[in-house]
C-alpha cells in the first residue's frame, strides 16, 4: 500500500515547473524590453522634434526637466530589468538544451548592451553637461549650449533606439521559438507517457 503512494520531487528538480518558470522569465524580459525600446522610440519619434521645433530656452529648459524627472525607480526597473531578465532566461535556456532560443536571447543582449554603451558614454555625459549648464534664464549663449546637446544626442539616441528595437525583436523571437519547442515536444512527453 505505501508503495503506491506516489513521491514528490522538489520544486527546484520538476522539470514542468522550471520550464513554466523558464517561460515567465523570458516573457517578463520581453515586455521589459519592449517598454525600454518604446520609450527610445518616443523620444526619437516625438520628444526631441517636439523640443528641437521649440525655442532654444524651452527645449533646455525642457531637456533638464526630463533628465531630472526620469531617474525614478519605474525607469530603472525597466531599462536595467530588461538585461537582467534576459540573462536570466538565456541561462535557463541553455540549461534546457534549446540552443536557437538561446542564441536569439543572446542576440537581444548583445544588442541590448549596446544600446547601454551608447547611453553611457554618450547619453549621460551630454546630460550632465546640459544640467550643469544651470538655470536657461542665466546662460549667456543659450544657442550653443543647445547647439552642443542636440546633434550628437539625437544621432546616437536614433542608433539606439535602433539597437533596442532589435534587442526586443530578438527576444520576441526567441519566446516565439520556445512557445514552437514547446509544443512540439508535447506529443512526445505525452506518447511517452502513455507507453509507461
Amino acid at each position: 500500500m505505501a508503495g503506491n503512494i506516489p513521491t514528490r520531487k522538489p520544486a527546484n528538480q520538476d522539470p514542468d515547473r522550471r520550464d513554466r518558470n523558464a517561460g515567465i522569465v523570458l516573457g517578463a524580459a520581453v515586455i521589459a524590453m519592449g517598454l525600454s525600446a518604446g520609450l527610445l522610440c518616443a523620444f526619437t519619434i516625438a520628444v526631441m522634434p517636439g523640443l528641437t521645433a521649440a525655442d532654444d530656452r524651452t527645449l533646455v529648459d525642457a531637456m533638464q526637466q526630463t533628465i531630472d524627472k526620469i531617474e525614478n525607480p519605474a525607469f530603472f526597473v525597466i531599462f536595467f530589468g530588461a538585461p537582467v531578465l534576459a540573462a536570466v532566461a538565456f541561462f535557463q535556456a541553455r540549461r534546457a538544451g534549446s540552443t536557437k532560443t538561446a542564441v536569439w536571447i543572446l542576440a537581444g543582449l548583445a544588442l541590448y548592451t549596446l544600446t547601454l554603451v551608447v547611453t553611457f558614454t554618450v547619453h549621460v555625459p551630454l546630460n550632465y553637461e546640459l544640467k550643469e549648464a544651470g538655470d536657461p534664464a542665466r546662460i549667456e549663449n543659450l544657442a550653443a549650449v543647445r547647439d552642443d546637446f542636440v546633434s550628437p544626442w539625437i544621432a546616437w539616441d536614433i542608433v539606439r533606439t535602433l539597437a533596442a528595437t532589435a534587442a526586443f525583436g530578438s527576444l520576441t523571437w526567441a519566446l516565439v521559438l520556445r512557445g514552437c519547442t514547446g509544443r512540439a515536444e508535447q506529443p512526445q512527453r505525452a506518447r511517452r507517457h502513455v507507453r509507461g
